[in-house]
């Protein structure tokens, strides 16, 4: 006997009663395997709080200021520590630069560093919603394809003889929406282009440290001490979105443009009361164990989440991602737009792969994230996915 699932998950309230709000709103009894966002039994309440009194504790109020443009020294010193272990490669605080999250950061990299018309290359399938920033300053996107060991650098290079790029935008690591990581050889070699061609990478890495099955190579963050790199990560996949903090880290020279903007010239460094917080939590080592019990978790439901697409759309091809948020899974001849629309009647949902292309591409595909549900729901939702599917 299948299980059925009830419980209600939270909606957006604007009423004085004290409800969690979510950005994406779902309908209870509805399982939405789109949805990338963490579960609230997952955000760390009990750190924070106790990183926060002990900010409040130290009779310094300085992180109620303004802010250094390029974030609180001692912010970036614990930071600097925590990738140098992350890593394992030095990092120096000086390198580092705070912003608003990874989308802020990826905003103001398109504000300073583009102009509308430009073009950038992107990863096929890419981030939608990186699409979409790149779309507000209307610049021309150009998609690049992806295979099994990530982005095609040949394809790279070929479009270089037709079309001079202001970046390249990529996410390395576990790809959002593919899960694929891009291969050491490629990656140096990309680096070379970026230089040979005078263009910037600006990697999105949010997904480095949640690695499940083995390793990634090292980061992009690694290439940045000789320029035309910028790689960029958040707290939001590692601890808790709601701190909208994140850090660019690239060469003196790209610091410098990021610093002396007319943004942080108005108000300050970004977000100096977050940092306070993370702060307090990189010196204690409550990052670290957060991702290890991220690691944990994430571990065991993608592992339900590969069984169930097995058991119940053996059709379906998909490749198991070593770490990261999804599955980009394609079922061959299916339009997923459509199929997503009649799934609402079986209460479950997904994003379909037509979101993800920057080309009105790859409709056969769809993103499922297993970050949000336990592992009961995911095998639900897929059972739910299967009974769609085979209504068709």
């Amino acid at each position: 006997m299948r299980l059925i699932l009830n419980q209600p998950h939270f909606v957006y309230t604007y009423s004085m009663i004290s409800l969690p709000v979510i950005q994406s709103p779902i309908a209870p009894g509805f399982i939405d395997l789109g949805l990338g966002d963490p579960a609230f039994f997952l955000l760390p309440l009990d750190l924070l709080r106790a990183s926060t009194a002990e900010c409040f504790a130290r009779g310094d109020n300085s992180f109620l200021q303004y802010g250094a443009e390029q974030g609180s020294g001692p912010f970036r010193e614990a930071l600097a520590d925590f990738l140098t272990r992350g890593y394992g490669l030095p990092v120096g605080p000086e390198s580092l630069f705070a912003t608003h999250g990874a989308s802020g950061a990826l905003d103001l990299t398109c504000t300073l560093f583009t102009r509308p018309g430009d073009t950038v290359f992107v990863e096929e399938p890419s981030y939608f919603l990186a699409l979409r920033i790149f779309r507000d300053h209307d610049l021309r996107i150009v998609p690049i394809p992806t295979d099994a060991d990530g982005l095609v650098v040949d394809a790279v290079e070929e479009k270089l003889s037709a079309a001079q790029p202001k970046f390249i935008y990529t996410i390395p690591t576990f790809q959002n929406p593919s899960g694929k990581t891009l291969i050491t050889e490629r990656r140096a070699r990309l680096v070379a282009l970026a230089r040979e061609h005078n263009f910037l990478i600006v990697a999105d890495e949010v997904y480095h440290f949640l690695d499940y099955t083995r390793k990634p190579p090292a980061p992009f963050a690694a290439y940045t001490a000789e320029g035309n790199v910028l790689a960029i990560n958040s707290f939001s996949k590692i601890l808790a979105p709601g701190l909208r903090l994140g850090w660019i880290e690239s060469d003196a020279e790209t610091v410098r443009r990021f610093v002396t903007c007319g943004m942080l010239d108005s108000g300050g460094g970004l977000n100096p009361f977050a940092s306070a917080v993370v702060r307090e939590t990189l010196e204690k080592g409550g990052v670290e164990k957060n991702i290890q019990n991220l690691r944990t978790v994430y571990r065991s439901r993608a592992q339900r989440m590969e069984s169930a697409l097995k058991k119940y759309l053996p059709d379906a091809q998909f490749q198991s991602p070593a770490g990261g948020f999804f599955f980009w899974v394609r079922l061959p001849g299916m339009d997923t737009s459509a199929l997503q629309k009649k799934a609402e009647a079986f209460q479950v949902g997904f994003r379909p792969g037509v979101r993800f292309s920057s080309a009105g591409g790859l409709k056969d595909f769809m993103r499922l994230s297993f970050v949000h549900y336990e592992a009961d729901e995911i095998e639900e939702g897929i059972a739910r996915l299967r009974d769609c599917v085979e209504a068709e």
